[in-house]
């Protein structure tokens, strides 16, 4: 009885560690041609790093409250960084149109297979990756959030 209960009880420890894992680093060119370089930013504000894509309901659900924290928090030190996972020959073009209709105001960048594979793959989307000014993930989060959580999160951080 006592390894059973043991084997239920660690993995509820582990998994509810903080991740405070070095956030990998990449250099994208963004929607607008730019090159974005993500190691400029690592160590010096608070990140949120959003694989989205055009296509995706929650993601399109999740984007707004993500324009209004970059725009609210931007000065005091926060980075919201989009990445999308769109694939195809038109992605950027989709992804410029969805930027415009959004009126999206942080950076952009289309994902790499390499850039994915460095994060760790991602199960689902969105995945968001919360990162500290130390450069360290403090939390990777699947699915919908809303503008709250993040807001509150954030806050602790910035």
């Amino acid at each position: 009885m006592r390894k059973i209960l043991f084997f239920l009880i660690i993995p509820l420890i582990v998994w509810s560690e903080p991740l405070k894992e070095r956030v990998p680093s990449f250099k994208l060119p963004e929607i607008n041609g730019k090159i974005f370089d993500l190691n400029k930013h690592i160590g010096k504000k608070v990140i949120i790093i959003n694989f989205w894509a055009t296509w995706c309901h929650w993601c399109r659900a999740e984007i707004p409250g993500l324009i209004n924290l970059y725009k609210k928090y931007k000065k005091e030190g926060l980075l919201v960084v989009g990445v999308s996972v769109d694939r195809g020959k038109n992605a950027g073009e989709k992804v410029k149109k969805f930027a415009k209709d959004y009126n999206i105001n942080y950076p952009l960048v289309i994902a790499t297979s390499e850039v994915i594979r460095k994060f760790g793959s991602i199960p689902a989307i969105p995945t968001t990756f919360v990162v500290n000014k130390k450069g360290e993930i403090v939390k990777k989060i699947i699915g919908f959030r809303n503008e709250e959580f993040f807001e509150n999160l954030i806050k602790e951080l910035l």
